[in-house]
């Protein structure tokens, strides 16, 4: 970890100013590495592992760069997913709470094309979104990347794998030729270097270790016969250590569905995440994992990207990963922010090179740990310390987060202390609370008025 403080680049007053308010005091290695490059103006191939604050990195450089009185586009961030770019677009708007009338657009796919195209006529400044939903408005006219400064292409071996390719190229043909583009990702597939050489000029190579510290994430690894002693081992390992929220990786679709169902049948708190959802089932999914509805999520590493969890406690690779820097991200979503994490892994026999090519890669023997004793099977799963409750209105229903809680603590409500996480999107919104107090919160928001007015009031559930 870097100690250089902010204060030792040629940052803007202002951001500088902005990242001592939040409490940014010092540099992650990968910002050291890669911020003076990117202030200098310099093309970057960046290698960093989840949770490294490469968001801040490329976000700081482009908004260094920005000016807030030329109302252009003069940055676009491409990511792989809608989660992903909801989760760049709100950093970058905390990074720039002291540069006035800056307006950061965020575009993706899954949501409807109309209201963004009235949100560009408006003008921005920058941009975030999906390959997909990118050449799309590019292509209908209603995007123009005349004014371009800076590309940035995030998670860029995710939007490889994908099929965003031929988006990608896409949308570079339409970018200004002059331009700075970044390119962060946490492999390096031969994809990668191709296309580094065709769209990057005379690039810098920064690249963090991707190993993770032993004693912060404790790696553990089981051996299995077959997809049935999977199950158990992951049931047994849940039960002894009772996370208080997991990720269960799976490299398939099917397979995530599939150990998600099982899960729950067995009584857990899982629930599955994975592209053939709706963008409705998806949200949820990911509204109920980082409010603690749900304390196991089941996801493929695709839709697993932009998960913005900063206490995950555990990691499971219900099989292993295709490659081993694939496996090293994974963990990586455990042990951060100075916390403990745990990560564990099945394999059997077929696994052998890719557990070789793993010993090589982390520089140790693996060998098959003892599993926990059957006995923990005897008591019922723990379950998610709060549930969530969708309510039918949201922001343009003039809906705040004040309103929410004052409805569910007014005159024999609940406490304050039992209300959770409070997300309000447009049209509706989502209110987590503990477990205990669920009836109460319901009939209060069910039967109570928000903003004057009764709204349809639902639980959620798996």
């Amino acid at each position: 970890m870097s100690q250089q403080p902010f204060s030792t680049i040629a940052l803007h007053a202002d951001l500088l100013k902005n990242l001592d308010s939040l409490g940014y005091l010092s540099m992650t290695e990968i910002q050291a590495q890669s911020l003076p490059h990117i202030l200098a103006g310099k093309d970057i191939i960046a290698q960093a592992k989840t949770g490294s604050g490469k968001t801040a990195a490329f976000s700081l450089g482009l908004l260094d760069k920005l000016n807030v009185k030329r109302f252009r586009i003069q940055s676009l961030i491409l990511c792989p997913t809608r989660e992903l770019a909801d989760q760049v677009g709100k950093e970058i708007r905390r990074l720039a709470r002291t540069i006035h009338n800056i307006k950061v657009l965020t575009l993706c796919g899954g949501v409807p094309f109309g209201p963004q195209i009235g949100s560009l006529e408006h003008g921005a400044h920058i941009i975030v979104g999906t390959p997909g939903r990118i050449e799309d408005h590019l292509r209908k006219g209603t995007l123009r990347l005349d004014d371009l400064e800076v590309l940035v292409l995030d998670e860029a071996d995710r939007m490889l794998d994908m099929g965003f390719q031929d988006s990608i190229d896409a949308i570079i043909e339409q970018a200004p030729k002059v331009r700075q583009t970044l390119l962060f990702s946490a492999t390096f597939p031969e994809q990668i270097n191709n296309i580094a050489k065709r769209i990057l000029l005379d690039p810098v190579t920064v690249k963090v270790e991707s190993t993770h510290n032993n004693d912060i994430i404790k790696q553990s690894f089981y051996k299995v016969e077959n997809n049935e002693d999977r199950m158990i081992a992951l049931r047994l390992l849940l039960q002894q250590y009772q996370p208080e929220s997991s990720v269960v990786f799976c490299n398939t679709k099917r397979e995530v569905q599939d150990v998600a169902d099982e899960l729950a049948n067995r009584g857990f708190s899982a629930i599955a995440l994975h592209g053939d959802l709706e963008q409705k089932e998806r949200d949820q999914a990911l509204i109920r994992f980082s409010n603690k509805s749900a304390s196991i999520l089941v996801a493929t590493d695709v839709a697993a990207r932009g998960l913005d969890i900063d206490n995950l406690s555990a990691v499971f690779n219900y099989h292993i990963a295709h490659d081993q820097e694939v496996h090293v991200h994974r963990i990586g979503r455990t042990g951060r922010a100075g916390s403990k994490g745990m990560a564990f892994s099945f394999y059997n026999n077929k696994d052998s090179h890719r557990i070789a090519l793993l010993e090589d890669y982390l520089d140790r023997i693996i060998e098959g740990e003892q599993l926990p004793s059957y006995d923990v099977l005897d008591k019922a799963p723990t379950q998610s310390s709060m549930i969530t409750l969708r309510i039918e209105g949201g922001k343009k229903q003039k809906i705040r987060p004040g309103d929410i809680v004052g409805a569910l603590t007014g005159q024999d409500g609940i406490k304050g202390d039992q209300v959770g996480k409070i997300q309000v999107s447009d049209n509706w919104a989502y209110v987590a609370v503990q477990r205990d107090s669920i009836k109460v919160a319901f009939k209060k928001l069910s039967e109570g008025k928000l903003k004057g007015r009764k709204f349809r009031v639902m639980v959620v559930r798996g």
